[in-house]
């Protein structure tokens, strides 16, 4: 029924008589992009749109303007590197002095998918290990987690994220992500309430009444990723960071560590600051820069190091291949007793550092309340601000990793899982720990996000999965509400949530068919290639190819990119081309004939209308990874039911992409022979699943598409969209 009608409208109309603010949340930021385009048809002055809507997503999102001044007048700069483990170096300049034109005129200082221009990042920075506006981040011209001094800065007036926080707060329509929204709530709430999540740093928590959830059927994994606990190496060095700053000694590396950001504000308190002093000291119990190396090589130094090089060695033990390229992991158990002494020697260190970090807390607190007569705004802004920021290592990051590591011994809590596991980047170790999540997130969800507020609107075309139907059932639409309430949380809630479905206007049976290719090996990337070239020449483009793995959609990239130029065809791909998603979603509209390559955010939230998307092609059917998390959420859940629903709900969302108006018409093609045919009932009635070979593959989407698209034709709905 569209946005505009189903909720943006409503929306705006309740904010507009009571206030305050709505939030509008999704999971990804091209939907965020979308749903601002929405926002012009209600709000047709760039002024008043400017006044009442917002965007706001994390903070290393935006230009950090004392960063950006920094990297100006200091020559370049080497960032410290991401979770990926890639640095990149930032260039002065052309480069900056682009950026500094654009930081004039752009709407909200967004970098990484907001109106930076995709073509200025490869000219900014130079990623040594990938072509993705990640080196954005990675070089330093976005603020960093802990890394803000607030009304210290003297950009803190102009500073594009205080402005988006100030904005919000008077704004109609907030437009945020699923993260951030969990982020704020978890920050309001005492910590037994939201073990180990992880909430945005300067930005108080609470204060929403209202929320529309869209892309619904996300929520389980943004909580998931929200949710979750790792005592690792790379969380805990960003920790050491956050209190001892810079460590390695480079010349230029911006960073500030707890005596830069507070030192000023302790007063002359001797207690105060020697409290803070032990704080950066007992830091040093915590994993260091090139931590990864040194517990590769057995040589680990500090408690937290020591207890990670024991992990790395079990993981390694462990492997049924420990040379994968891929991520590795066990369970926790059984382990040796060296192993238990070191986690028993961090959860005392971790404890040692709470104990002045604490302190620290209540020496600024008091100083809050000694002095509110005589304390100017400016001061009171950063002490509030960072105790917040204390409070939140104090109070939730440092329980959860002490309680991991102290209890080691004993049996998981039965609403946990705990496992070991080594991540890497294409066979790199980057980093190693224990983690430890929820097996249904949606509980913290409930908890932290719907119950304090006064409303929750959750919406998708996804919620519902329509199990297969025994012969002689007629399907009951008003059935088929458990995964709605399984993926979002709904079934935790003390009182029932309402349900609504709505039909959509398309003919599904007409507009579309659906192909799986059984001659095609899904093993063997020759063929897989040779499969996507024929099928993207007989569309004549217009195609978005699938992948449930980024090493696959390189590989086929590789071989497709040059025939398919030859034949005029242009191809984008993620993970390949220097631009973030929005982008090459973007050119691909734009260009009937390009074709775009993918993977799980293509899937979802992508609305690309008209011919430019007439043809999906996915390599494998999406199938949930077999980690220990998912093997525990399966035992829960109902095994293989569990696993069909997750990948029906997938292909229904990415089928879901091919048409997006009445006068659409597409090819959902899937090249794994294995696809079983209890996964049908993901497509919508009357669309029936065809076996055939690749060369009859090819000369259906001629036909079908030659035809179809000449025609125009439009037909009655027979689809299912669920609120």
């Amino acid at each position: 029924i569209g946005k505009t009608a189903g909720y943006i409208a409503p929306a705006s109309v309740w904010a507009q008589k009571n206030g305050p603010s709505v939030w509008i949340s999704t999971y990804t930021k091209n939907l965020q992009r979308q749903i601002d385009q929405e926002l012009d048809h209600l709000y047709p002055d760039p002024a008043e749109k400017a006044a009442k809507v917002v965007i706001r997503k994390g903070r290393e999102n935006y230009l950090c303007l004392l960063n950006f001044q920094e990297a100006a007048s200091g020559g370049g700069q080497r960032g410290g590197g991401h979770r990926g483990g890639s640095s990149a170096t930032l260039r002065t300049g052309p480069g900056l002095g682009l950026v500094a034109r654009w930081a004039r005129y752009t709407r909200d200082g967004d970098m990484v998918g907001g109106d930076f221009p995709a073509w200025l990042t490869p000219i900014v920075t130079e990623n040594s290990n990938r072509a993705e506006p990640q080196g954005i981040q990675a070089a330093g011209l976005t603020d960093r987690r802990g890394e803000c001094i607030y009304s210290a800065c003297s950009h803190y007036r102009k500073c594009f994220i205080e402005r988006a926080v100030r904005k919000s707060r008077r704004a109609e329509i907030v437009i945020a992500n699923h993260a951030l929204v969990m982020n704020r709530a978890a920050q309001s709430l005492p910590r037994h309430q939201a073990d180990g999540a992880k909430p945005e740093e300067g930005d108080e928590g609470g204060g929403v009444g209202h929320y529309i959830f869209d892309e619904g059927h996300h929520l389980f994994d943004a909580a998931d990723n929200n949710f979750g606990a790792h005592l690792s190496g790379f969380e805990t060095q960003e920790l050491r960071r956050w209190l001892r700053g810079p460590e390695s000694g480079r010349r230029g590396q911006r960073g500030r560590g707890l005596v830069d950001r507070v030192g000023d504000l302790v007063g002359d308190v001797s207690a105060v600051d020697e409290a803070m002093r032990e704080t950066v000291r007992a830091a040093s119990c915590l994993a260091g820069p090139g931590f990864m190396g040194r517990i590769a090589e057995g040589n680990g130094q500090g408690p937290v190091e020591l207890f990670l090089q024991a992990i790395y060695a079990q993981v390694m033990a462990r492997a049924a291949d420990s040379r994968s390229a891929f991520d590795l992991e066990c369970p926790i158990r059984p382990f040796d007793e060296a192993l238990l002494e070191r986690a028993e020697a961090v959860a005392k260190a971790l404890s040692d550092l709470a104990v002045p970090l604490k302190a620290l807390i209540r020496g600024l607190s008091r100083r809050l309340d000694d002095e509110a007569e005589t304390l100017d705004t400016s001061s009171r802004i950063r002490i509030e601000a960072s105790v917040r920021g204390l409070r939140l290592r104090a109070e939730m990051t440092l329980p959860s990793w002490i309680s991991m590591a102290s209890n080691l011994a004993q049996e998981t809590p039965e609403e946990f899982v705990d496992w070991f596991g080594i991540e890497r980047n294409f066979g790199r170790d980057f980093d190693v720990g224990m983690y430890r999540h929820w097996i249904d997130p949606t509980i913290p969800l409930a908890t932290t996000v719907f119950e304090p507020a006064q409303g929750v609107l959750i919406t998708s075309a996804t919620l519902r999965d329509r199990k297969p139907e025994k012969e002689g059932d007629v399907p009951d639409p008003s059935e088929d509400w458990s995964s709605a309430e399984v993926r979002t949380g709904a079934g935790h809630l003390a009182l029932p949530a309402s349900r609504a479905h709505f039909t959509s206007p398309f003919n599904y049976r007409e507009q579309t068919r659906v192909l799986v290719v059984t001659d095609v090996s899904r093993t063997n990337a020759d063929q897989v290639a040779a499969a996507y070239r024929e099928l993207i020449k007989a569309s004549g483009g217009g195609a978005l190819g699938v992948f449930t793995a980024i090493g696959r959609l390189r590989a086929i990239h590789e071989r497709i990119l040059e025939p398919l130029h030859e034949e005029g065809l242009a191809l984008y791909a993620q993970h390949v081309d220097a631009m973030d998603t929005g982008t090459l979603v973007d050119l691909f509209r734009a260009d009937e004939d390009s074709s775009l390559l993918g993977t799980d955010s293509v899937r979802d939230g992508v609305d690309v209308p008209g011919r430019s998307l007439r043809l999906i092609i996915f390599d494998r059917v999406p199938w949930p990874r077999p980690s220990l998390l998912h093997k525990a959420r399966r035992a829960a859940f109902g095994a293989r039911t569990y696993d069909d629903m997750i990948t029906r709900l997938r292909l229904k969302q990415a089928f879901g992409r091919l048409v997006r108006r009445e006068d659409d018409r597409g090819l959902f093609v899937m090249l794994d022979s294995r696809m079983p045919s209890r996964l049908a009932t993901a497509f919508p009635d009357g669309v029936e699943i065809e076996r055939v070979g690749l060369a009859e593959a090819i000369a259906a989407t001629r036909e079908f598409l030659r035809e179809n698209l000449a025609s125009g034709a439009s037909g009655q709905a027979d689809g299912k969209n669920s609120l």
